[in-house]
C-alpha cells in the first residue's frame, strides 16, 4: 500500500519478537500495582460516591471515562467523578477499561484487583464488530495528547494506527497480534503523544502534514504538502481540514464510510456536532470552511480524537446535520 499524492513509503517490516512469558507476567503485575491505589494514597475527589471506584483530583476533564463508562462516571464541578458504582459485570468491565484508558491515571480501586490483567488484554477494543469490522479503540489515552483517542485500523494491505496512544509494551504486543502497523497517521500536532516510541517499536512510517511539523516531529517519514487530497492505497483518502491547526487532516475509510477527524469535528456531551473553538490555532472561519468540505464526503461515522463518536442513519442525515451546524455558526454571507 503506497501513499499517492505524497511519497512512496518503504515496505512494512516484520514485528519484533515477543518477550518471554515470565516478562509478560512481571509487566502485568507491575501494572496492577500502579493502576490501583488505596484511598489513603490518593486525593480522592469528595464528589465521588462511596464504593470501590473513585477519581482523584488530577482529573483533566478529558471526558474519556464518561463516554467509555457513562453508567459510572459523570461530570461534577468541572471534573469527572464516580456518581454510581458498577452494578453488574458489564458495567464493571467498562469501568476498568476506563481506568486503564485514563490519561492521568486518575481512576482507582480501593484495593488492588487482579481483574486488570484480563482488561489489559482486551485492548485494542473492537468498536463495533458488525458495523465497523477491523476498527479498534486503542485505549491507554495519553496525557501528552490531552487524553485524545487513538484507533487501530486493520487492513489486508497494512494496518494504520490513527494518532498516538500512551506507549505500553503490552499494548504493542497486542497490536502485533493483530498484524502490527504499517502507517501511523497523525491527524494534527496536538495528538502525536508517544509517536516516536511507537514508530521505533512497531517499525511503522508516520504521516503528518508539513504545516504541523515541529521539532518533536521533524523526523516523521512522510510529510504531506499542499492541500491534497492524498490517498493511501485505494481505500483511504486524506483530506486537508485546516482550522484547528494549519496541518489538520482527516482520514476517510471509504469502504466502511468512517471519517477519523482528530480535533476537527466531534460530538460533545451537549451537542450533536462541535468544533473546539477555544483551542484553535487558526481561525474559526477557516475551520468552518473545512467542515463545509465534508458535505461532499460519503461518511456516516465520525470517530474523533477528542469528543464522542457519531453514527448517522445515512448520508442524507449526515448532510442535514452538517448544514444545520454550519448555519448555526456561519454568518449568512459565508453560506454561498
Amino acid at each position: 500500500m503506497a501513499l499517492r499524492g505524497g511519497a512512496l513509503c518503504p515496505a512494512y517490516g516484520l514485528p519484533n519478537p515477543l518477550p518471554s512469558n515470565r516478562s509478560r507476567r512481571n509487566a502485568g503485575m507491575r501494572l496492577v500495582s500502579s493502576a490501583t491505589a488505596t484511598a489513603a494514597g490518593r486525593q480522592k475527589r469528595p464528589q465521588n460516591v462511596g464504593g470501590e471506584f473513585f477519581v482523584d483530583r488530577r482529573c483533566i476533564d478529558c471526558d474519556t471515562c464518561r463516554w467509555m463508562a457513562p453508567e459510572t462516571f459523570s461530570r461534577v464541578d468541572g471534573m469527572s467523578a464516580v456518581t454510581r458504582q458498577p452494578s453488574c459485570e458489564e458495567e464493571r468491565v467498562k469501568t476498568l477499561q476506563a481506568l486503564l484508558s485514563c490519561p492521568t491515571s486518575s481512576i482507582h480501586t480501593e484495593k488492588p484487583t487482579k481483574e486488570i490483567l484480563k482488561i489489559q488484554n482486551m485492548f485494542p477494543l473492537p468498536i463495533d464488530e458488525k458495523k465497523l469490522p477491523g476498527i479498534y479503540h486503542c485505549g491507554y489515552h495519553s496525557e501528552r495528547s490531552y487524553g485524545a483517542t487513538s484507533y487501530l485500523i486493520t487492513h489486508p494491505e497494512g494496518n494504520i494506527l490513527v494518532d498516538s496512544p500512551r506507549f505500553t509494551e503490552r499494548l504493542a504486543r497486542n497490536i502485533e497480534r493483530l498484524g502490527g502497523v504499517r502507517f501511523m497517521f497523525l491527524t494534527h500536532k496536538d495528538d502525536v503523544g508517544d509517536h516516536e516510541k511507537w514508530s521505533n517499536r512497531l517499525k511503522c512510517d508516520r504521516i503528518l502534514h508539513s504545516g504541523d511539523v515541529e521539532v518533536s516531529t521533524a523526523n516523521v517519514e512522510v510529510q504531506l504538502h499542499g492541500e491534497g487530497p492524498w490517498f493511501v492505497g485505494t481505500d483511504f483518502e486524506l483530506i486537508h481540514t485546516p482550522g484547528h491547526t494549519e496541518g489538520s487532516v482527516c482520514l476517510y475509510h471509504k469502504p466502511l464510510k468512517v471519517l477519523f477527524t482528530g480535533d476537527h469535528l466531534a460530538r460533545s456531551e451537549q451537542s450533536l456536532l462541535e468544533i473546539c473553538e477555544l483551542y484553535n490555532k487558526q481561525s474559526v472561519s477557516l475551520q468552518l470552511r473545512s467542515v463545509r468540505k465534508l458535505l461532499d464526503i460519503g461518511f456516516v461515522w465520525i470517530l474523533p480524537g477528542h469528543g464522542r463518536r457519531i453514527e448517522f442513519r445515512d448520508n442524507q442525515e449526515k448532510i442535514s446535520a452538517l448544514e444545520a451546524f454550519l448555519a448555526s455558526k456561519e454568518p449568512p454571507c459565508a453560506r454561498h
